[in-house]
């Protein structure tokens, strides 16, 4: 099977159900949105993957890319389910409340590993860290482009719920990474 299918060269694609539709549309913004942030995440899982622990001090980062490979296998569900218009349909690839609450228990484990922070944190220090803030900041960008699709269609509203804890959970990570990596939050200054 070849790769291209020249069935979007007049800039329309196909659902799920398989009804055509503008490239533009704000269906098509919303899980393109998506990819983009899984694509990011698997950045970030190949910076992570670069430390072993050993004799040097340097922190294993094994648990963290458990959960960022469990989330990247939760974004193609979400694709799915955006993909895929008739709610009425049941079907396996629909954000269930479950990846949600998943989501809030990494968030309170991760979080116990840091201390409360009095001050607003600027996205960097390491670089591992940084792409985790990045990643972050397109989970946010999906979070606003399904609420406007949301505005227009009916949608699951659960992916909706899955992105707001997901950027929580990758803000989390971000500082977990630093401080395993001994590297200070950047404090913003005003």
């Amino acid at each position: 099977m070849k790769i291209y299918t020249k069935t979007g060269d007049k800039g329309l694609t196909g659902l799920i159900d398989g009804k055509r539709i503008p490239k533009s549309d704000i269906r098509i913004i919303a899980y393109g949105s998506i990819d983009e942030l899984n694509s990011y995440i698997g950045f970030s899982i190949s910076l992570l993957s670069q430390h072993k622990t050993n004799n040097n001090n340097n922190q294993s980062f094994f648990d963290i890319l458990i959960t960022l490979n469990r989330i990247q296998n939760d974004l193609f569900i979400i694709g799915s389910d955006l993909a895929d218009p008739d709610l009425s349909k049941s079907t396996s690839l629909r954000v269930q409340s479950t990846m949600i609450t998943i989501l809030e228990n990494d968030i309170d484990n991760y979080e116990k590993e840091l201390s409360p922070i009095t001050y607003f944190i600027l996205p960097g220090g390491s670089v591992e860290s940084s792409s985790l803030h990045i990643a972050r900041s397109i989970a946010r960008r999906a979070e606003t482009n399904v609420s406007k699709l949301l505005l227009n269609e009916e949608i699951n509203n659960l992916v909706l719920i899955y992105l707001n804890r997901l950027s929580d959970l990758l803000f989390v990570l971000s500082r977990t990474v630093n401080k395993r990596l001994q590297i200070s939050d950047i404090a913003w200054k005003s």
